[in-house]
């Protein structure tokens, strides 16, 4: 197991020689790793959260079932082995057009509402992460509004 865990790594989320730009592969574990702690947030993972999650990695960055699984595998040791998000927003940051940023803060609210219930913890870690993100305030409420399909 640990072998196909970091053949997937060394494969897909190597990261880039120094001073090259931050690879896609890494981007892919940030972004899945935050919309893992979304679905965590209220402590509670619903079947649906965790569909939404393994949904959106998929369709996001194109990936088929099997490698969508395994990358929400190494983004869950990575998530649960980080002490908070800048390791993620940060490479984030460095990568991302301010239009990635908002479409990201969209994924992490859909993540929020796939349960159709929304915990104020969830709505507060997506404050966090969009304020780490430098997402402005207008844009997160107007992804929070696009996301939230009882006001469509």
């Amino acid at each position: 197991m640990l072998s196909r865990i970091r053949t997937f790594f060394d494969r897909y989320l190597a990261l880039p020689a120094a001073g090259t730009d931050v690879s896609e592969h890494a981007l892919r574990l940030a972004a899945a790793a935050l919309l893992l702690e979304i679905s965590r947030a209220d402590h509670e993972v619903s079947p649906e959260e965790a569909a939404a999650v393994a949904e959106t990695i998929q369709e996001h960055f194109g990936l088929t079932a099997e490698e969508s699984q395994e990358l929400i595998r190494c983004a869950e040791t990575e998530r649960a082995d980080a002490t908070d998000y800048h390791q993620f927003t940060s490479l984030i940051n460095q990568a991302y057009s301010a239009e990635h940023k908002a479409h990201l803060v969209e994924m992490l609210w859909r993540i929020a509402y796939s349960d159709e219930v929304l915990h104020r913890h969830e709505e507060h870690l997506i404050r966090k992460i969009a304020d780490l993100l430098y997402v402005p305030h207008r844009v997160f409420i107007a992804a929070k509004h696009r996301a939230d399909k009882r006001t469509s």
